[in-house]
């Protein structure tokens, strides 16, 4: 008999949604990741031009895109090397990762790790094949049983950012156990603080980690938030030839392609950086207002130093202070979203407008003046 499935968690904001909309100066919605700033038009020419799209795309994608996402990983991520039979698009990054214990085969008495503070769809990618999750950052600790580890990085929800030692010493375990792992590396353009303010995020794939060994390793990324196509579905996975071919394999049988004109599109998006340094510079701007403001208001913002996302803590439970926002007419997202580790965080997104985020940077900031 299937497993049954939790009720999904995003419902349960729904009362406090009511409670925010009652405020006079309408929501600021914080609480998802979903970019609200206009696609490039570098991509929308692109797919404006490409309409005509009249036979079955391939599953593997155009020689066109391959080559662009090679391209976009030697220049953006440091990884030299990567072939056509390297890399594959995927319709988002979400699917990937919902579905890839089960694209891989695994089942009942398989492990999957992903990270403590992590996004629900890696424990949902466990529960869809009928194969175990376990939250847990020490490699040490990782089961026999490991078949598949997910890394996050930059993370979500944490912004939490692993370093080449760190991700050589998780490549390093997973060989011993040997299991596929996998690095959702889809923020990696959005360093803020430290040594991320000015060096580039680390690839699972960079030499300096897999030492030119790419076997079982993965990296999968999404254009999602450095160039606003989250509607366009655009994504695609890297590394491992064998894997690539496997999934590759399971997703012509399946039928799961990437409309013709959204390839076009990705072309166009994966060789245009000056879009994703004025995306970066939004958001810059944006977290220079919003997270000023949490302070003042007494959260504490760990971690944080990439990514999309503020982790914030009063140091009470999160769903009470997801209800001191609902008063300001600001939606967050409770740490109970992200496992049980962390009941007393919340996460806020710097995806809304200039004009909103100023708006919750007042109320936060008047809530303390009162």
């Amino acid at each position: 008999m299937a497993r049954e499935l939790p009720d999904y968690p995003w419902d349960l904001m729904e009362p406090y949604r009511k409670r925010a909309a009652e405020h006079a100066g309408g929501v600021v919605d914080l609480s998802i990741g979903s970019p609200v700033d206009a696609t490039p038009g570098v991509v929308r020419d692109a797919l404006a031009i490409s309409t005509d799209a009249h036979a079955y795309p391939a599953t593997v994608g155009t020689p066109e895109l391959r080559t662009a996402i090679v391209r976009w990983f030697e220049r953006r991520r440091g990884v030299a090397g990567l072939t056509d039979a390297h890399v594959l698009p995927t319709i988002g990054s979400k699917e990937l990762v919902a579905l890839l214990p089960f694209l891989l085969g695994l089942g009942e008495g398989d492990v999957v790790v992903h990270p403590r503070a992590a996004y629900p769809s890696y424990e949902m990618g466990a529960v869809l094949a009928g194969a175990t999750s376990m939250a847990c950052d020490d490699p040490a600790a990782w089961p026999t049983a490991t078949r598949l580890v997910w890394l996050n990085s930059p993370g979500n929800p944490d912004g939490r950012v692993l370093t080449i030692e760190e991700l050589r010493a998780a490549r390093a375990r997973a060989r011993e156990l040997g299991a596929v792992i996998v690095s959702d590396e889809c923020y990696a353009e959005l360093g803020w603080e430290g040594r991320w303010a000015d060096e580039r995020v680390p690839s699972l794939l960079d030499p300096a980690v897999t030492g030119g060994d790419r076997r079982d390793t993965l990296v999968i990324y999404s254009l999602s938030k450095q160039s606003n196509m989250a509607g366009y579905r655009a994504a695609f996975v890297a590394g491992c030839r064998s894997v690539i071919a496997r999934l590759t394999n399971v997703r012509k049988h399946a039928g799961l392609m990437l409309p013709l004109p959204l390839q076009h599109a990705m072309v166009a998006a994966l060789d245009d950086d000056v879009h994703v340094a004025e995306q970066k510079q939004r958001y810059r701007a944006r977290r220079d207002v919003l997270k000023p403001a949490l302070e003042a208001a007494g959260f504490r913002i760990d971690r944080s130093e990439a990514g999309l996302y503020l982790w914030a803590s009063e140091g009470r439970d999160a769903w009470d202070s997801i209800g001191r926002l609902a008063e300001l007419g600001i939606l967050g997202g409770p740490g109970h979203f992200y496992g049980v580790h962390y009941p007393s965080h919340v996460r806020l997104s710097l995806t809304a407008s200039d004009e909103r985020i100023a708006a919750a940077a007042e109320r936060l900031r008047a809530s303390t003046a009162a």
